[in-house]
């Protein structure tokens, strides 16, 4: 699972990439290491791993992690080939979820693209372009249906009828993540064309140092422009963020952090919020060897969560013993939770919740 930084050009996206692929950004318990010129696999801060290494001292120690892409500018014209415009919609069109950037503070030395700062506006910019490519794709499928529409293919009629209603929404400027469908709608005439207005979104405010702990006008204005879209809004002020991670000593940055008010780097917040956003969730395995944070769809049951180690466990899934994460900081230890009666034994069925602690049997 993929999400992709986007924005318009210098509004400080590399910046923000840059930040997020600096180890010392959240400190050595983060590594970060890139595996394309664009691509990082980003470790999740989670605090609970730190306090199961702390009570169960193993041999190594596995996070979670989430892959950040970071995509060239946007600018307009970019679905007719403008700019970058043809290599950035294939970049965003492979993403689960959009990193949206927006400028929220003044600099001269700074250039913007429209020569002022507005990030309604540039959001505006972007959603226009990113609309008008799905609305190409949307345009292309309704063609071939309403072929098959006018034979009197009812399935055709019911997928001509969802069509419709996405074509005519973009052509009002509304995102695909905004229109509402059924659950079978979605599932059989929504999501197999990948539209790129309908990936989740966050919008990431670029602040200057003064607006890190609680935004500025800038931001308020995107909060009320984008109330509508069950989006989340993150402020993070990139520039302090990546003169935090010059800082070599740990204790310089932490000072550094208390002196603009903020409890933990930005960059850190993000990539939990990121994690999120993907519909990711944790569960752990812990023992001498190792402890691990696994990465799975919310929702997950105790089998799909057992194949993300191997596939076999997936197979020949018989059981899972399940000791919820609070139960084993409370008790210290496997054995301790075994003890006091603590300890789940859960089937097939079993809907993974975030945080377990899990072993599992199997057969194959």
């Amino acid at each position: 699972m993929k999400a992709g930084i986007v924005g318009l050009p210098n509004v400080g996206k590399s910046t923000l990439f840059n930040c997020l692929s600096n180890a010392k950004a959240q400190s050595a318990n983060f590594p970060f290491c890139t595996i394309e010129p664009n691509v990082g696999v980003v470790n999740v801060p989670d605090p609970r791993i730190s306090k199961l290494e702390e009570l169960v001292k193993p041999e190594r120690v596995q996070p979670a992690t989430v892959d950040i892409v970071d995509i060239a500018g946007l600018v307009k014209g970019a679905s007719k080939g403008e700019g970058l415009g043809n290599q950035f919609l294939a970049n965003i069109r492979e993403t689960d979820a959009i990193l949206h950037v927006l400028r929220c503070f003044d600099d001269e030395n700074i250039v913007h693209v429209d020569n002022s700062v507005n990030p309604v506006r540039d959001k505006e910019t972007i959603d226009i372009e990113l609309q008008l490519k799905d609305l190409e794709t949307v345009e292309k499928k309704l063609e071939k249906v309403k072929k098959a529409s006018r034979t009197g293919n009812k399935e055709a009629q019911k997928e001509e009828a969802v069509l419709s209603k996405i074509k005519t929404s973009l052509e009002q400027g509304i995102s695909i993540r905004a229109v509402e469908f059924s659950d079978d709608d979605y599932a059989d005439y929504v999501k197999p064309l990948q539209f790129i207005t309908d990936k989740p979104v966050m919008y990431v405010c670029n602040v200057d140092e003064g607006s890190a702990k609680s935004g500025n006008a800038y931001v308020e204005k995107v909060r009320e422009a984008v109330k509508d879209e069950n989006a989340e809004v993150l402020v993070l002020a990139v520039g302090t963020e990546a003169d935090i991670n010059e800082l070599d000593d740990f204790e310089e940055r932490q000072m550094f952090l208390q002196d603009i008010g903020l409890d933990e780097p930005g960059s850190a917040k993000l990539i939990r919020a990121a994690y999120k956003l993907l519909k990711q969730q944790t569960y752990f395995t812990a023992g001498v060897k190792e402890v691990r944070a696994w990465t799975i769809n919310v929702g997950s049951t105790a089998p799909q969560a057992a194949g993300v180690i191997h596939t076999d466990f997936e197979k020949g899934f018989i059981r899972a013993e399940v000791i919820g994460y609070e139960d084993f900081v409370k008790f210290g230890s496997e054995a301790k939770v075994k003890e006091a009666g603590k300890m789940g034994v859960e089937g097939k069925n079993y809907v993974v919740k975030d945080g377990d602690v899990m072993h599992f049997l199997f057969n194959v």
